[in-house]
Formats: C-alpha cells, structure tokens, sequence
C-alpha cells in the first residue's frame, strides 16, 4: 500500500511550493488508493511560529487535501507530532551509538566557531572536522565526567560513494568523505531534521518520500542512516524548485506566495491546487484545467519535471476566470 506524507515545519505560513510538494503526495495516495498522512516535524522550538499549525492545516482543507492520518484525524501511527515522539528518537540514537554508527560530540560553540573561521581563512570546505570521532577514549570519558554537554553525530563513511535513486533524476552520486558528519540529536535533546524523519517514515510505513529538491543534498545522509539501522528505503523524488517570471527562485517579491493569500484575494481552491500542480508535473496530454479526481487519476512521479517550473500569476489569473465562469450566478 502506498504511504506517503507531508511533514511541514511550524515555523511560518505554508507557500505555494511548500503547498505543492502536500499537494504532490495527496495525488500520488489517491492515484493508488494509498494513504495521505499529515505529521508535523516540530523539533525546531526557536524557530516555532504561534498559530502556524493551525494555518498548515486550514490551506490543506481550504484546498481539499483531506489527510487520512494525522492531527485532527488520529491513525494507528501516532503521535504525528514530532515533540511527542522524542523517546523513539533517543532510543534510536543510542542504537547508533552502540553500533559505532554515530558518536558523541562534545565540541564547544566556540570551537565550533574557531573551526569555521580557521576553514574560512585557509580557504578549505567548511564541516565539523570530526574531531570528537577521533579522540582518545580516556579523553571522551573526561569530557563525559564533566558533565559537557554533547550532540550526537553521524559517523559517515571516509571512503567510497554513496549511491541512491532518484524517481525524478535517476541515479544520483556523491562522494562519503565530502558529506559532512550531521548532527543528529542536538543538545536539548531533541532531534535533527535527518534523524527524525528517518525514523518517522520507517516507523510510520512512509514507501514514497515526495519532497523539495532542496533537500537532495541531504539525502546521501539519510541513505547512511537507512543503512546503519538496516532499514528498507522508501522511493526518493525530488521535485524542482519553483521560479519566478525572472527566473529567480519564488520569492515575496515576485507577489503573493503564502497559500491563503490566494483565497484573501478572490482566488477559488480548486484554480490554485490545478495551477499549482502543473508547474513541474504534467498529465501527459494537454489538459490543463483539471479537478482533484481528474488529477489524481493522471498523477505518476515519473511525470514530476526535473527542470524547475515557473510561478506564472497571469496564467493563474486565466485559469481563475475559468473556474469563476463554470460557477453559479448566485455562487
């Protein structure tokens, strides 16, 4: 059965690309008579905006993208949001940790800051060093007894290439030693995007991760940890970023990105969730106004462009009027 999810972070209004990637996963679960799950990755507690929960959710209702699991819904998968799951993740990295898979750190800010600036000067990559990887056990042991704190990062591999399947551009290659060794449980306790994501989708049976391609990079890491804990990986996809008329990633200067902007200025839900889905996805033929069925019926990721796509106001303007005119007059 097809699982797919959308894991938005509370830390602001959802924008039109962060709409489309819900909108993506919606289709893809639909399309297979799978399931749509809604979970919120709500580790970041500096950067968690008031009410921006309740705004994810209502752009998700407003543009008919009911979830099958999640907040407001429940499901056998729960908690779904990440604040409470925070013992699986310790849990998790102790099993790293125990199998050499990840280590303690127990760099300082201000030897983090002197690392950076020292690369910086001498003109080299920037990334942790690994120091703490490489110390002495009587000197990690003293730390320890301290009372230091720590994070907890993962050891990636020092030779070698880390290979992975994209479903929207093919094989993608990096090499292990230039990817740096990411921090997995941070100081307070909670997780790391890369960790708890990871376990997340394993726990929570994810078999198709639809994401922005802004996060391809990381995906050599999450690679690593499926590994490390001999997890079966779900099918990656990518989708491209979304530009501007000027060719610039979207942005607020370009107008209104945040989703119910949209419908605060006449927009009708079913004009926007059509126009944004074809920018980087098409159906195949030349169709282009097109409901939610219709949508999912014609949706596959192998139709997801690898190109970026344009945000085109004009032609959502056009493809509102359309919508505008199949209605009512007293609608």
């Amino acid at each position: 059965m097809v699982r797919v999810r959308y894991a938005p972070s509370p830390t602001g209004s959802p924008h039109v690309g962060n709409i489309r990637t819900a909108l993506f996963n919606y289709l893809m679960a639909r399309r297979h008579g799978g399931a749509f799950l809604v979970r919120i990755e709500d580790t970041d507690k500096a950067r968690e905006v008031p009410g921006a929960v309740e705004e994810i959710l209502e752009s998700l209702r407003w543009l008919g993208l009911q979830w099958n699991e999640g907040p407001d819904v429940g499901g056998d998968f729960g908690p779904y949001f990440q604040s409470e799951r925070l013992t699986l993740y310790h849990s998790i990295a102790e099993k790293l940790l125990d199998s050499g898979a990840a280590y303690r750190c127990y760099c300082t800010p201000q030897e983090l800051r002197e690392m950076r600036e020292f690369q910086r000067i001498n003109n080299m990559p920037t990334g942790y060093d690994r120091r703490c990887r490489f110390r002495k056990a009587e000197e990690l042991e003293a730390l320890a007894a301290e009372g230091r704190p720590f994070v907890v990062r993962l050891a990636m591999p020092l030779e070698g290439e880390i290979r992975f399947e994209d479903a929207v551009r093919g094989v993608v290659s990096v090499e292990a030693k230039l990817v740096d060794d990411q921090v997995l449980l941070k100081t307070d306790g909670f997780p790391t995007y890369h960790l708890a994501n990871v376990v997340d989708d394993h726990e929570q049976g994810i078999t198709h991760v639809i994401r922005g391609d802004e996060w391809i990079s990381s995906t050599p890491k999450h690679v690593v940890l499926y590994r490390s804990l001999g997890w079966e990986m779900p099918v990656f996809a990518h989708a491209p970023i979304i530009k501007g008329p000027d060719g610039a990633k979207l942005s607020k200067r370009h107008g209104d990105t945040r989703c119910l902007d949209y419908r605060d200025k006449g927009y009708l839900a079913a004009a926007v969730a059509n126009f944004i889905a074809l920018i980087g996805w098409s159906p195949g033929d030349e169709r282009e106004k097109m409901s939610l069925n219709e949508m999912a019926e014609a949706f596959s990721i192998d139709r997801i462009q690898p190109n970026p796509g344009v945000f085109d106001i004009a032609k959502l303007q056009w493809m509102n009027g359309l919508y505008i005119r199949d209605l009512s007059p007293d609608a």
